[in-house]
């Protein structure tokens, strides 16, 4: 919890700075889809993770082609592994994050956008979905078994029709997810890695 209160401060310190700085702040809602991987190295096969993500975001513009867009929002992650043993089995790793990406968005022409920049994540939840020929079911994880912090890099590309902006984005985490030897035994050195495709709605 220490560490999430250090993001959230960081995160107003910093979109204070920039709102003294600015000509116009602006904001809404946006969400849309996660396709989202681990990249889990002892796994036989693995695929994305389907899931959502859903927030606000703000716009702090500097001037008519750049702003700085900070954002809060709720965004589920994992994978889809299938381990092959004795009994073959099905796992759906489900992590999810509050995520606070902060970008740098530089408008080209009346209607593309350029968007780049990092993000922190704090992790509220993680559990797994399993089935092997025998037993299937869903189990809660502990925690603290995981880093509740993660953090990375952010890209993206999106078009405005004022009000609504749509756009993809891609984020790559540098942070581990696994913190204990129980975790790694399943995870390893995996990091997020999530694929966006959304659609946001300016209200101010």
């Amino acid at each position: 919890m220490k560490r999430l209160m250090i993001i959230l401060t960081a995160f107003c310190f910093i979109s204070n700075i920039q709102t003294t700085q600015a000509q116009e702040v602006s904001g809404g809602i946006k969400g849309g889809l996660n396709m989202s991987n681990l990249y889990i190295d002892n796994v036989d096969d693995e695929n994305m993770r389907i899931g959502y993500h859903a927030g606000f975001y703000g716009q702090i513009h500097i001037d008519d082609k750049f702003l700085i867009q900070p954002e809060l929002l709720f965004s589920t992650k994992g994978a889809h592994a299938y381990y092959n043993g004795i009994f073959n089995q099905d796992v759906r790793f489900n992590l999810n994050y509050i995520d606070l990406p902060v970008l740098a968005s530089v408008e080209l022409g009346e209607f593309l956008v350029l968007q780049a920049g990092g993000y922190a994540s704090y992790l509220i939840s993680a559990n797994t979905d399993y089935s092997n020929s025998i037993v299937s079911g869903f189990q809660e994880l502990d925690r603290d078994n995981f880093h509740s912090v993660d953090y990375g890099l952010v890209a993206g590309v999106a078009a405005n029709f004022e009000p609504i902006q749509i756009g993809v984005r891609y984020s790559r985490g540098l942070s581990e997810i696994a913190q204990s030897n129980v975790a790694e035994i399943q995870l390893g050195d995996s990091k997020n890695s999530v694929a966006q495709l959304y659609i946001a709605f300016g209200i101010t």
